[in-house]
């Protein structure tokens, strides 16, 4: 410590004989209390009329809730099925696709001459065009009906829980 500032520190408690810490005064709060007064009788009415409007409100939200986690639920698992439908359909389009490549190639390198292989490189590719168009339209199809029986039930039930609400 300072020089300095240690004197100060003397200076200070040498001006206030017999104190060491300074102290709060003391005096009394005064006890205020309330006033006894009646409550008009309509106003009470008022009162418990809005206490029952709001709890009759909070439980038709809360019912109203319960109901909107059970359409999302139930929206979750059909959507879940359908994304694994889709999953399959891709599967086994892609072991279709897979195997006619296989199969061309076993084909291609057993021909004799050129002529031969542009046939059946010809006939492959019609064939796979078509193959393609039919796989796209199922899976277009499977899309939209997972698209559909995933957002109907959200529609409809979401519907209803605002009407009971409102």
């Amino acid at each position: 410590m300072s020089e300095a500032l240690h004197k100060s520190k003397n200076k200070a408690s040498a001006s206030a004989p017999g104190s060491t810490a300074f102290e709060f005064p003391k005096f009394d709060i005064p006890n205020f209390d309330m006033p006894k007064m009646e409550i008009p009788a309509a106003f009470r009415d008022f009162a418990e009329k809005n206490a029952s409007q709001v709890k009759d409100s909070c439980e038709k939200m809360r019912a109203a809730a319960e109901e909107a986690t059970d359409v999302f639920e139930d929206t979750y698992a059909t959507a879940s099925k359908g994304a694994a439908d889709y999953g399959i359909k891709l599967l086994e389009v892609t072991r279709t696709n897979t195997a006619a490549a296989f199969d061309f190639y076993t084909e291609l390198m057993t021909v004799k001459s050129y002529s031969d292989a542009i046939e059946l490189s010809t006939e492959h590719v019609r064939k796979q065009f078509e193959t393609a168009t039919a796989q796209t339209k199922d899976l277009a199809a499977l899309a939209q009906k997972v698209a559909t029986a995933t957002a109907e039930p959200i529609k409809d039930g979401v519907t209803k829980v605002f009407a009971k609400v409102a």
